[in-house]
Parts: C-alpha cells; sequence; structure tokens
C-alpha cells in the first residue's frame, strides 16, 4: 500500500510540474525577438557528416575529452608495462619509459601517423607538459620526505668518497665528451653546454636505487646501507649543482650570477632553520589535536607549492624547491607516511606517468640512423658507464671493498631512471642541449637502469661461484 502511494506520489510530481515547465516554456516564445547574449558562444555541431560525425568534429576535439582521453591511454599503457617488466625483473621506470616512446614519435607516430596526430596533437601538449609538471612536484617532494638525513650525517667517510667520486668522475667525462659533441650538437654557450652535460652524466635515481635494494633484501646489509648513503649523498650533492647551474645559465654572468646563487643559499637556509623548526612546532600542535589532519595536509601542499614557487622566482627550478620542502618535513611520529600516502597514488599512478609520455613524445628513438650519430650516441653510452659504473667501482675497491661488493656498488649507482629524464627535460626546456642530444640520453639513461639487474644477477652467481671454490 504504502508503495503504490509513493508511485502515485511521484507520478503526480512528474505530471504537474513537468506540464508546467512545458506550459512556461511554450508561452515563452513570445520574447524570442529579442537576441541572447550567448549566441553563438557554443559551438553546434554541424549537420553533414551525420550526427557522430558531427560530435567527433566538435567535440572530441576539445581540450578537456582529448586530455581526459590522453590520460586514460597513458594510465592504462603505463601501468601494464610497468607490470610487464618487473615480471622479467627491471625496474617499473623502464616499462613506464618505454610505454612513453610507444606512444610517441619513434612508433605510434612513425606506423599510425593519424591516429598518434589524433591523440597528441601538437596544440594539446602544454596542457599534458603542465599537468606532468605538476606530477613531478609532487613526485620531488615525496622523494625529499623519503631522504633520510641522518644517513648524510652519519654516513662513514667512505661513503662521502665513494658518493663524491661517482660525481667527479662521470661529470669530468662529461666535460671531456663535450669538446667533441658541442661541434656537431651545441646550440648554446659552451660553458653552459659542458657543465649540463658533465651533470647529466652524473646522476644517480635514489628512488629507483632505493626499490632495488629493498626488492633483492639488502636493506640491512652492509653492502646495501654503504649504496643508499652513497646515493643519498649524490642526490643531494648533484640537485645543489644542478641548482646552481640552473640560477648561473638563467640570470647569465657577473653580479646576476652572484646575486642569484646568494639568494639560492639564503633560500636554503630559510627552508632548513626557521621553516624546519616552524614544522616542528605545527607537528607538535597536530598531535596535540590543535589542528586536523586536514588543515596540517593543507599546510603542507601549500608549503610545497610555496616553496616551489619560490625556486621558480628566485632562477632555479621549481622541482628544487619541493624536494627542499620534502626535506624538511619532520620524519618522526609517522607524520612522513601519512603525507606520502595521502599525496602518492595521484602523484604516481596517474599524474606522474604522463611526464614518462611527455618525455616520449619528445624523444625520437629513430634518430640513429647515420654512422655519425651512431657513434655519439656510443660515445655518451661508454662515458656514461666507464664514468659511473667504472668510477664508483675503482673508488670502492681502493677503499678496501672487495670486487663483489665494489662491482655492486657500481652497478647500483650507475641507476640513472626516472632523476635523469627529470635533469634532461630541464636542459631540453632551457634549450642547453638539442632534440638529438636529447634523445640520446633518453635512450642512455634506459640502457644503464636496464643494466642494473642483469649486472647484479651476474654479481651473485660470480660470489656463489667463489664461494664453492673456497674449501669449507
Amino acid at each position: 500500500m504504502k508503495i503504490a502511494r509513493n508511485f502515485v506520489l511521484y507520478a503526480t510530481l512528474i505530471v504537474v510540474f513537468g506540464g508546467l515547465i512545458f506550459y512556461l516554456l511554450h508561452a515563452g516564445k513570445t520574447f524570442d525577438h529579442s537576441v541572447s547574449p550567448f549566441v553563438g558562444t557554443a559551438k553546434s555541431i554541424p549537420d553533414s557528416g551525420g550526427f557522430f560525425s558531427g560530435l567527433y568534429k566538435v567535440n572530441l576535439q576539445e581540450a578537456l575529452p582529448r586530455l581526459l582521453l590522453q590520460i586514460i591511454i597513458i594510465i592504462i599503457l603505463t601501468q601494464l608495462l610497468g607490470w610487464l617488466f618487473k615480471k622479467i625483473g627491471q625496474p617499473a621506470v623502464i616499462g613506464e619509459t618505454v610505454a612513453g616512446i610507444i606512444l610517441g614519435p619513434s612508433l605510434l607516430g612513425l606506423l599510425f601517423p593519424d591516429i598518434f596526430h589524433f591523440i597528441f596533437p601538437v596544440e594539446s601538449l602544454p596542457n599534458l607538459r603542465f599537468l606532468s609538471q605538476i606530477g613531478l612536484i609532487l613526485f620531488m617532494f615525496i622523494i625529499g620526505m623519503e631522504l633520510d638525513t641522518r644517513l648524510l650525517r652519519k654516513q662513514a667517510f667512505e661513503a662521502l668518497i665513494i658518493s663524491h667520486a661517482s660525481i667527479l668522475i662521470p661529470f669530468t667525462m662529461g666535460v671531456f665528451l663535450s669538446y667533441y659533441l658541442y661541434h656537431t650538437y651545441g646550440q648554446t654557450d659552451f660553458i653552459s653546454f659542458a657543465l649540463f652535460m658533465g651533470i647529466a652524466m652524473s646522476i644517480t635515481a635514489f628512488p629507483v636505487l632505493a626499490r632495488i635494494i629493498r626488492d633483492r633484501k639488502l636493506t640491512d646489509t652492509k653492502l646495501g646501507n654503504l649504496a643508499i648513503s652513497c646515493a643519498a649523498s649524490d642526490d643531494v650533492t648533484a640537485w645543489c649543482i644542478l641548482a646552481i647551474l640552473i640560477a648561473l645559465i638563467r640570470s647569465g654572468s657577473g653580479m646576476n650570477g652572484f646575486f642569484v646563487v646568494t639568494m639560492v643559499l639564503l633560500y636554503v637556509f630559510i627552508m632548513l632553520v626557521p621553516v624546519k623548526k616552524m614544522l616542528n612546532k605545527i607537528q607538535a600542535a597536530y598531535e596535540k589535536g590543535k589542528i586536523a589532519y586536514n588543515g596540517l595536509m593543507a599546510i603542507m601542499y601549500s608549503l610545497m607549492l610555496l616553496s616551489s614557487w619560490c625556486t621558480e622566482v628566485i632562477g632555479i627550478h621549481a622541482l628544487f624547491g619541493a624536494f627542499l620542502a620534502g626535506i624538511v618535513i619532520p620524519k618522526k611520529d609517522g607524520l612522513q607516511k601519512k603525507i606520502i600516502d595521502r599525496i602518492s597514488d595521484v602523484s604516481m599512478v596517474m599524474l606522474l606517468p604522463l611526464f614518462f609520455v611527455y618525455t616520449g613524445l619528445r624523444t625520437n628513438a629513430g634518430i640513429l640512423n647515420n654512422s655519425g650519430l651512431w657513434i655519439s650516441f656510443l660515445l655518451i653510452l661508454v662515458c656514461a658507464v666507464a664514468g659511473k659504473f667504472g668510477g664508483s667501482t675503482l673508488i670502492a675497491k681502493v677503499l678496501g671493498q672487495n670486487w663483489n661488493d665494489s662491482l655492486s656498488i657500481g652497478a647500483l649507482m650507475n641507476t640513472r631512471g626516472l632523476m635523469e629524464l627529470i635533469v634532461l627535460n630541464i636542459g631540453y626546456d632551457m634549450h642547453i642541449i638539442s632534440a638529438d642530444i636529447f634523445s640520446m640520453m633518453v635512450l642512455m639513461a634506459l640502457l644503464t637502469t636496464m643494466m642494473t639487474n642483469p649486472v647484479l644477477n651476474w654479481i651473485e652467481r660470480r660470489k656463489i661461484k667463489s664461494q664453492i671454490r673456497v674449501p669449507g
């Protein structure tokens, strides 16, 4: 009985108010002599070609539907290839980067140019770029939070030497290589080009290295702790050098450069001392219940964005500000983990893959089509491996590590991954490196990162064989 009564009430509402709306609209036709200010502002679907053809020509080519389509395709492909590459013993970042190259001009654009230009038209790339930059800002904020600064304070002098050697040796080789590359590929002054090539050769992907160590159950071993300490110091040092390099390139030489570097050092001091003290007080207030969780997250997001804005205005990249903001977040009582858990899903799953594809769209793997380019690429690859892998291995051996551990440290420090791609995109955006050098360096980053697990497996087999040979 109650159901029937509710149905009658519902039907009455529809009929009465629906009829009233229809009558008012019909009666209002008498007002049609006035011109609406909105006429002509909306796009109408053309009659020719049918409804669906018109729908395609208008709606699917709007910025928002196109961006949503791009994000859907990117998330699906990056997750799929990331999963596949993990199955074959490679870091997921390799699969995600390969997904970007597949969707770029190297494969999709080559085999299916019409589909490629429909999904990724040139006019849509700025939207993809800005979203990917937000993803990178969130990612660098997470990396800063995950970086245990206690490792830098407590690390042995041995780790400091290996870390700085793994920067100095490849940096020198990168500058030396610039003498050959600059004449063909240089598009800025030599000093900027050479310094950037040096820093690009020196990068170690701290998050990828940490994940490899965790996956191989080396976290609590002497080798794992030494490698993590080296990578942490390498990461901070390399990003500081890059920040100063960007500041000098953007400001020019002389007093402008000196002023910008001074501003950078002042900003770092402000973040590490007064801002860090303020965050400790905010954490204490949160623990006492004086600040709600959403309020705390609002403060953390604001800090991250404000820090990114400040470093961009000063003259270095916004990513450095996000990284520094992550470093000063209090790392105790689970606060750090709560913040990371809150933002990592959106950053790592939805926004960061946009960066891989944006990088892939700028990479042309087909550039290696003549002997000159092949020679340049092989020289880049040899210098990268010899400087990072060879340099770290030799220094570790000189410091008293056995050959197996020395080789393992060299293989881990040779992991470049996502951090290298970030640096390369900065250089490309600033017109320090050309499209050819950018593509060759991206391929180098892929190959050197892919080397890590196979080399570590070979070292493990070598270690087992040497133990078998030793009489028990």
